[in-house]
């Protein structure tokens, strides 16, 4: 149910905000939902494989995301997962799902009051992927959570920033009291276009933004120059310096993990990573942790 309309409750920071306003690093990891009109057989086995994935990273204190019909392909409802598939057995703070503008209104309006009955306590609203060429409710991410606010202040929510973009643009809309979000996370950056990062830090720290964030890392399973330049639909990426890396004989474990500790030697100690396999996810995590752990040990 939701406040009385021009009575919202008092805000209050969820446990994922609090962790990222903190030093200590935190490390989340963003999944995807089975694709929508797979056989009842075939969902069930990929719904099987995420359950046990988001158990494993849950156990190794990582928040998990769950995404809203990532790249333009529909996906089954991420909330729907979160309650038929792991009630009891994962706290439903740890995970924060994503909501994109790609629905009706009043289905997300419906969103955010089923989310807080069970138990979730941040949701990172975005415009989402036009690919599919779905209509959104609201022209903007920032719209959308505007009217949550009308409707609840119980939830922490996020919005998204494209360092890709000019810095000074990204910092000015996240700055914005318009903007709406208690924290924010960023397009996927790696050690090979470092500056990126560097130049948001220093440009948030100069105006004095006031919501923390996550920084994503994606995990290239492989440097096929063909499968990056198809990634390359979605997100920039640089296809050259991955492709020699991988040529070069490093690993995607290791790969991931030097992204990983070059962000953290810049400040930028909270990070998601994007495109673990669902059915291997945890051991790819405890890989990449291992292989990060190993690197800060010996300042490589």
């Amino acid at each position: 149910m939701s406040e009385t309309p021009g009575h919202p409750e008092t805000s209050a920071e969820s446990r994922f905000v609090q962790r990222l306003r903190g030093d200590e690093p935190t490390m989340t990891v963003e999944l995807r939902p089975p694709r929508s009109g797979l056989t009842r057989g075939g969902a069930m086995d990929m719904w099987i494989d995420l359950s046990h994935a988001i158990r494993g990273l849950a156990a190794r204190d990582a928040f998990l995301m769950l995404t809203d019909s990532a790249v333009g392909e529909e996906e089954e409802e991420n909330l729907q997962h979160l309650t038929a598939n792991l009630a009891n057995e994962v706290e439903p703070w740890r995970v924060v799902p994503f909501l994109t503008c790609l629905h009706p209104l009043d289905y997300c309006l419906r969103y955010v009051d089923r989310a807080r009955a069970r138990g979730v306590e941040s949701v990172t609203v975005t415009g989402g992927d036009k690919v599919r060429g779905t209509e959104r409710c609201v022209p903007h991410g920032y719209q959308l959570r505007q009217k949550f606010r009308e409707r609840t202040r119980s939830l922490s929510l996020g919005g998204w920033v494209n360092l890709h973009r000019p810095i000074a643009e990204q910092v000015g809309f996240a700055a914005d009291p318009e903007y709406e979000a208690d924290y924010y996370l960023t397009q996927v950056v790696s050690h090979h276009d470092l500056a990126l990062a560097e130049g948001w830090l220093e440009s948030a720290e100069r105006e004095g933004l006031g919501i923390p964030g996550s920084f994503g890392v994606f995990y290239y399973r492989n440097g096929r120059r063909s499968v990056l330049e198809r990634l390359s639909r979605f997100f920039p990426v640089p296809v050259e310096s991955v492709a020699s890396a991988f040529e070069a004989g490093v690993t995607p474990d290791g790969h991931c993990a030097e992204t990983i500790v070059a962000l953290r030697r810049l400040g930028a100690v909270h990070v998601y990573l994007c495109n673990l396999a669902p059915h291997h996810a945890a051991t790819q995590f405890n890989r990449v942790m291992a292989e990060v752990a190993r690197l800060e040990a010996h300042g490589g």
